[in-house]
């Protein structure tokens, strides 16, 4: 659906102050993609995804949606923008209006919807997000965190979104509060088969969720793949200042001290099946 090539950004391009953020940056996001998007602070995480839906124009390459030229004279942002929905980190920091249902409705008003047509996509998208009619004139700063959170979701799926760009959306969330957030989003996602990009810095939630994680280094795309794969390379991923998984951690010392595991766990699950797998290997000799 998505794809960049070669995607430079520069800030403050010709000044004194001028400096590179992504360099030479590649990507591709397919339908039902759900991507972990890691690296330290200041790798650049955040600037490559507002390129994503428009919010930043590159300096340098270009950005196809659906195979037509984001950079071209005719496409109109506006279009992006609705078919690539970003919440931002603590999202509920930006809710302003007086209800719920007007704060959802915000962003589809803005699109060009009908007034009609806003609310009815409001009401169907916080519907999705688990909040009912005793909600919409509700003020969202009454809510709790998880439904303002919530709210803020819905105020982004109101736009009928073909991709959802999340950056830490369970930040400062308690753990019970944390996996609701995430059970909603699989839900949304396989609801309305839609691609998630995932920015985070919470390995774990990385390597349950995603089906393909991408690291970014110093302005750089370095590494694709599955969690697997990506979790695996434990040195590079230390030279970087990326961690890893705490199960990724103790089965990579499992296996330095004689356990004979195929390879390290991404997950609690993961490395459950791989020990009674081996179990199992040893009850058949």
């Amino acid at each position: 659906m998505l794809k960049g090539e070669q995607i430079h950004f520069t800030y403050g391009a010709g000044t004194a102050n001028e400096m590179s953020v992504l360099k030479n940056v590649s990507f591709q996001i397919e339908e039902g993609d759900f991507i972990g998007l890691i690296g330290v602070s200041g790798s650049g995480k955040t600037t490559l995804v507002k390129h994503m839906n428009g919010l930043l124009r590159a300096t340098g390459g270009g950005l196809f949606f659906r195979g037509e030229n984001v950079y071209g004279k005719k496409y109109p942002l506006s279009k992006l923008r609705k078919e690539v929905g970003l919440v931002f980190q603590y999202p509920e920091q930006q809710l302003f209006e007086k209800t719920v249902l007007k704060d959802v409705m915000y962003g589809p008003c803005n699109l060009g919807m009908t007034k009609e047509e806003a609310e009815a996509s409001a009401k169907e998208s916080l519907c999705q997000v688990g909040l009912d009619a005793s909600c919409y004139h509700v003020s969202p700063l009454e809510l709790s965190g998880g439904q303002k959170r919530s709210v803020a979701i819905a105020g982004v799926l109101a736009m009928n979104p073909s991709i959802l760009i999340l950056d830490e959306p369970a930040a400062g969330l308690d753990p019970y509060t944390k996996r609701q957030v995430f059970d909603l989003i699989l839900k949304i996602q396989k609801k309305r088969n839609l691609a998630v990009v995932l920015v985070s810095h919470h390995m774990e939630d990385v390597a349950v969720y995603a089906n393909r994680v991408w690291v970014m280094h110093q302005g750089e795309l370095v590494l694709q793949g599955s969690p697997i794969e990506i979790f695996s390379q434990t040195e590079r991923l230390k030279e970087m200042n990326i961690g890893v998984p705490q199960i990724t951690s103790v089965t990579e010392k499992l296996i330095r001290n004689g356990l004979p595991l195929e390879r390290v766990a991404v997950s609690v699950d993961d490395a459950e099946n791989m020990i009674l797998q081996m179990l199992n290997r040893r009850k058949a000799r």
